[in-house]
């Protein structure tokens, strides 16, 4: 034992003897185990000489590292929710909702079909104001309201269920900027858009396409969403969101919509889920309202979400938020439900805090979990698919505050029982910019939460008492039948994160994980080919943008 350096312990030669057997006695480029116990140790080893590594790991690590294209449409849900208030509480939470819909009320400004509606219904309409029975709402929603929906998409294979004890992950939405580790922040094209399009498609763990990933700044407001229901629909055969920022742009989406999946299966099935704002707090504009009554109209689904950042745009606490965002999500899917009995409606919310010290929006902070969790069990007992977000960060760079409040958000989100999870990947700044980077270590972890929620395997595999038997005493697994029928799929293997011993990191050039990202982005897009579309129906759409646009000139609102 004289490579070993004086006053290396017995216990760490030991240590060390048994992990050398292991190395030998299994194949080296799937299975690598590095031991350093103690500077020393980690000194004499790195003078070791390095063995090169083969062709054949590099092609398995280059293999693990692409992106597949098959994908689950959904995460089926297998483990319980984590609850932080129990039924009373809860009821305290209605109870107090419903005093707001009375007492207080909510704005349905500059729209009057909603007025009329609402006054239909048996709501006391003052100008603007709307005030609501105590349990109107409810029972308007409840009457009619689905508990989940199928979202169709144009490969039947990618349609997907939102609702009941399911997740379905969706990309970040929204953001004017992108960002890159080779050309830093600028402001987002349409050739972003379609990349971030076919990163979704190639993402594994995404389920849905999403919406507005990042604004084509380059193309004119009032004719870009033309471009992105477009891209959505050439460069991926997953889900996707509409346009909301006009009623007649929610129109054009639902017109296009026609032409991929015909008239009559619109108005019998839903294609479309898109996200509808409450203007926070207590309102509902004209655009929102609009937009709302289009897609409902056509028999698609609508995210109703109110808008909160703790402390600007609703009460400081907990409770009080949690209180303001039944009353206004109640509001919208009742409107939406008066529209059209059965339309499909998601509970939404998208909660921050805001820094006492700043004004700015903070993200991954322990009050807006807990008002996620709570808004969870709202919506259980509201009887609706719930939604909320992703992997919300602050920073503005890929980095370990980016990470950190990321993974609060995710496992919040996955643990609350978030059915339709925005904002999934992408997300930095605040939501001001969308990250390439940021978006492929994002989609890692949403592959990381689909083997969470898959739960613990109980069958007599997941048990493995034949493996124990097998082993016994003072021996290892990593040899046994069970392990070597198990290995492939017994853990999940990150395509970003950097395992290997520092020796092998600084080998291989020192990456840190966005490096790693950056190579990530840049080989699936190389690799990225698009799904089959119609040769017809990509004309008859091209002839349709072509028409619209053309009736009407160019404007940036």
């Amino acid at each position: 034992m004289s490579f070993f350096a004086r006053g290396t312990s017995q216990r760490t030669m030991q240590r060390w003897e048994f992990w050398h057997k292991l190395t030998h006695c299994v194949d080296s480029t799937d299975l690598v185990f590095v031991l350093i116990t103690k500077p020393r140790l980690s000194a004499v080893m790195s003078n070791r000489p390095r063995r090169k590594r083969g062709a054949g790991r590099e092609a398995k690590r280059a293999a693990r590292q692409q992106a597949p294209t098959s994908t689950a449409a959904w995460i089926d849900r297998k483990i319980p929710h984590f609850e932080v208030l129990n039924d009373e509480a809860i009821e305290v939470i209605e109870y107090n909702a419903e005093t707001v819909l009375e007492e207080i009320g909510i704005e349905f400004r500059e729209f009057p079909p909603a007025l009329e509606l609402f006054k239909e219904a048996g709501a006391d309409v003052d100008g603007e104001r709307v005030r609501f029975p105590r349990g109107l709402c409810r029972s308007i929603i409840q009457a009619s309201a689905p508990a989940e929906y199928r979202q169709h998409a144009r490969n039947p294979d990618r349609s997907t269920i939102i609702g009941g004890k399911r997740t379905v992950l969706v990309p970040a939405y929204g953001s004017p900027f992108v960002r890159d580790l080779d050309n830093g922040r600028r402001y987002a094209t349409l050739e972003d858009f379609q990349n971030f399009v076919k990163l979704a498609y190639l993402s594994p763990g995404l389920h849905h396409s999403g919406g507005t990933v990042c604004e084509p700044v380059d193309v004119p407001v009032n004719k870009r969403h033309f471009d992105m229901v477009y891209s959505h629909i050439k460069y991926s055969d997953k889900p996707f969101m509409g346009s909301v920022t006009a009623p007649e742009r929610a129109q054009d989406t639902v017109d296009m919509a026609k032409i991929v999946f015909g008239d009559d299966f619109i108005q019998q099935n839903t294609v479309i889920t898109s996200l509808i704002n409450a203007n926070s707090p207590m309102t509902f504009d004209a655009t929102m309202l609009g937009a709302a009554t289009v897609y409902a109209e056509n028999n698609q689904a609508t995210v109703i979400s109110p808008f909160l950042i703790a402390g600007a745009m609703s009460p400081v606490t907990v409770a009080g938020t949690a209180i303001q965002i039944l009353a206004e999500a109640l509001a919208g899917m009742a409107y939406v439900q008066l529209v059209r009995p059965g339309a499909p409606v998601v509970f939404g919310t998208f909660a921050a805090a805001v820094s006492m010290q700043t004004g700015a929006p903070t993200f991954g902070t322990p009050e807006p979990s807990l008002i996620v969790y709570v808004a969870a069990a709202l919506a259980r007992r509201l009887g609706v698919p719930f939604r909320s977000g992703g992997g919300l960060c602050g920073s503005k760079i890929p980095d370990a505050q980016a990470a950190y409040e990321s993974a609060n958000t995710l496992q919040t989100a996955a643990l609350a029982g978030v059915n339709f999870m925005l904002h999934t990947a992408g997300w930095l700044e605040g939501g001001l910019t969308m990250g390439y980077e940021k978006f492929i270590m994002d989609a890692d972890q949403a592959n990381m939460l689909a083997l969470l929620l898959e739960g613990v395997d109980m069958s007599e595999n997941g048990l493995a008492m034949d493996a124990m038997r097998e082993v016994g005493p003072g021996a290892h697994f990593l040899g046994s039948t069970h392990t070597q029928a198990n290995f492939e799929t017994a853990f999940y293997r990150s395509t970003v994160a950097d395992n290997n011993s520092f020796e092998q990191w600084e080998e291989d050039g020192s990456v840190d994980a966005a490096g790693r990202a950056n190579a990530i982005w840049k080989q699936m897009l190389n690799d990225y080919e698009a799904p089959p579309l119609d040769p017809a129906v990509d004309e008859e759409l091209l002839e349709f943008i072509a028409r619209r646009k053309s009736a009407f000139e160019d404007r940036n609102y």
